[in-house]
């Protein structure tokens, strides 16, 4: 089985404390799909105004866990690594749904799949559960870009 710890994932993410949201890598299938936890603390920073008197996960932010998940994906198939002259960037969030509030002390299961690969841009259908229970849905759409430094 094809896992990650974290060691492996920063090598994968150019992303970090406080925006790194990918914890463990649990399985994937090089060009089909990778199964990622996000395991949510009440120290995430963000817990501080959203909302102080009843916390929850910014729904933005499970967005971006599932976008990280899909850079690992996307670099673990096409043999490559993160580096400073190019950014994997989120192009397109389609049909996003959230079902239910991600609270403190829950483990984020992070679900995404290729559904095709057109002129550079990735395809991913993503979704984001809880005790088995589906929290969040997307179609997502990625593309590496290079940059100017």
């Amino acid at each position: 089985m094809n896992s990650m710890e974290i060691h492996q994932i920063f090598k994968h993410l150019p992303h970090r404390y406080p925006f790194l949201l990918i914890d463990r890598v649990i399985e994937y299938t090089v060009g089909e799909s990778l199964t990622a936890i996000k395991n949510v603390s009440i120290n995430e920073p963000f817990f501080q105004g959203h909302f102080p008197h009843r916390p929850v996960m910014p729904g933005v932010l499970i967005i971006e866990a599932m976008a990280q998940a899909t850079g690992v994906l996307a670099f673990k198939t096409s043999e490559a690594q993160p580096d400073e002259n190019s950014l994997y960037y989120l192009v397109g969030i389609d049909k996003a749904r959230f079902k239910h509030p991600v609270e403190p002390g829950d483990q984020l299961l992070i679900n995404v799949n290729i559904t095709r690969i057109i002129r550079g841009v990735w395809k991913y259908a993503a979704t984001s559960k809880v005790d088995n229970k589906i929290v969040a849905t997307a179609d997502l759409m990625c593309m590496k870009r290079d940059i100017s430094t």
